[in-house]
């Protein structure tokens, strides 16, 4: 009962703030990257997270509801951390960001740091998020979604978009990337391709440092779905190899069975 619950919260909050269905429309040229940036249509990634210490961004993430972020297990959240929604330009004033603090983290029971294997952490929030045009959550994906490979999505985030010299960007980027099979990305990585990744990217486009925890978003129907979570990738961002991401489907038993406990 407490399972139907949630997802009937879920989607009261979807159907009201229109879950993967930004209010400012992104436009996505299909040859931007986060390396080398492409910077986003301000506020039409409303779910982009910015994790913060002391002021300074160090990783990504997604909002799920009023009350929960998602990132990656490496990026190592804690309670002293802040969590900044409706942001789009780090260093610009003016923005009406909501800066808020997590009453817990949960990193999943099987992370493995040597691996990689689990990649992904659930942020509960200490006060809920005040939804908005600007602030809204993005749908989690399923088995029961087909996003095949070689179908364009998007990673967003605030890393480096340029490793040489490096360049961290103030404001929003967007990559438009194809996922690719997981045979394909053995043929770049080899074993260190597990079943819970999806890769995307291998196109001249790359997350790269700093996008961590940040999200690999789909479109189908008319609604953007979280499909990964960036994990890693290349050390020095390569643009010719993909990036590796949790995939969503496979860890979202955990993410609606946290939600739901806690």
């Amino acid at each position: 009962m407490a399972f139907l619950w949630l997802l009937f919260s879920l989607s009261l909050i979807s159907g009201a703030y229109g879950c993967g269905r930004p209010a400012i429309q992104p436009a996505v040229s299909g040859h931007g990257r986060v390396i080398n940036g492409e910077e986003a249509v301000p506020h039409s990634w409303p779910w982009q997270v910015s994790l913060q210490q002391n002021g300074g961004h160090f990783c990504g993430g997604s909002l799920l509801s009023e009350y929960w972020v998602v990132t990656a297990a490496h990026c190592n959240v804690k309670t002293t951390h802040s969590v900044v929604l409706g942001e789009h330009d780090l260093k610009g004033g003016g923005e009406a960001v909501q800066i808020l603090k997590p009453a817990k983290v949960f990193t999943h029971s099987m992370w493995n740091p040597s691996t990689v294997k689990n990649d992904i952490k659930l942020i509960k929030l200490a006060t809920p998020a005040t939804l908005s045009a600007k602030v809204s959550p993005v749908c989690l994906a399923s088995y029961e979604d087909n996003f095949p490979s070689g179908m364009t999505c998007v990673t967003t985030g605030w890393g480096m978009s340029s490793y040489e010299p490096a360049n961290y960007p103030n404001r929003l980027q967007q990559g438009a990337v194809p996922l690719l099979s997981r045979a394909d990305c053995k043929k770049h990585w080899g074993n260190g391709i597990l079943d819970m990744n999806i890769c995307a990217g291998a196109n001249g486009v790359s997350s790269c440092m700093g996008d961590s925890g940040g999200p690999l978003v789909c479109e189908a129907g008319g609604k953007w779905s979280l499909v990964g979570v960036v994990s890693w990738g290349s050390g020095t961002c390569s643009t010719s190899v993909p990036a590796v991401y949790t995939h969503v489907p496979e860890v979202r038993v955990w993410l609606d069975m946290t939600m739901m406990l806690n």
